[in-house]
């Protein structure tokens, strides 16, 4: 099993540090206004990567984050995934420009991935991180919702990973909407379905993860890494105590 990495993430609307729960902006928790003192935290705990996301951008589109991605990048040393509202090649450009050591797509994957694989044979499979984002339907099919996971697109995950792993993807990123913000453990079952539809893609857990026992199963499950969100911002989990589960053996 290769290295694993996990990834404190910071979701920001308006400049506030918040949670969503399952997706729904009218279900919001907010951590404070900020960020950059959070991600130095990050840092000074031992993290090397952080996940950072746009939520305004990712309803509405134009990532606006990216004066804070320069001063986290500069100031933390922090290797930083970033993504909200990215639409076009100029949008990957400007945010790697800004700092970003990979950019995070997301509904646009979806969408137009015709335009998303020219993105990975033009910048590479390692400054790239693709987000499927998925629900199960009531026939248990891994559906694709979009637009801040309010539209459905009518594609399935089953379908779509495998034309990205033709395209030299590297980094998947795959949230369970319905555990996103719920603190209700990672769905190992997916992580594992992932692992045997593309073996050769380094999958990052999103969604649920709640103590050290989940960024454990999450790295037994054959994941690279997880991102770690509301529970580490309510101090449920130790941020040290989960970085200590990137180094033991499997």
């Amino acid at each position: 099993m290769g290295s694993f990495t996990l990834y404190p993430a910071l979701d920001l609307r308006g400049g506030r540090v918040v949670r969503l729960a399952q997706g729904d902006y009218a279900r919001e928790t907010q951590y404070g206004d900020d960020p950059l003192p959070r991600a130095a935290a990050f840092a000074a705990a031992g993290a090397r990567w952080m996940h950072l996301v746009d939520l305004d951008a990712a309803r509405a589109g134009g990532y606006t984050l990216a004066p804070l991605l320069a001063d986290i990048a500069r100031d933390t040393g922090l290797q930083v995934q970033t993504g909200g509202g990215v639409r076009s090649r100029e949008d990957v450009l400007r945010i790697l420009e800004a700092g970003a050591s990979r950019v995070v797509v997301g509904s646009l994957a979806v969408r137009e991935p015709e335009a998303v694989a020219a993105w990975l044979a033009e910048f590479g499979g390692e400054r790239i991180t693709v987000a499927l984002d998925t629900r199960q339907d009531a026939d248990g099919t891994w559906k694709l919702p979009v637009h801040g996971w309010t539209e459905d697109a009518g594609g399935t995950l089953d379908a779509l990973l495998p034309v990205y792993v033709r395209a030299g993807l590297r980094h998947l990123l795959c949230t369970d909407i319905d555990r996103d913000g719920m603190l209700s453990g990672p769905n190992l079952d997916l992580y594992q379905h992932l692992r045997a539809l593309a073996p050769g893609v380094a999958v990052q857990a999103s969604g649920g993860v709640r103590d050290v026992d989940d960024v454990r199963n999450a790295r037994l499950a054959g994941c690279s890494g997880a991102v770690l969100g509301r529970a580490l911002l309510e101090g449920r989990l130790s941020l040290a105590d989960a970085l200590d589960e990137q180094v033991l053996p499997c």
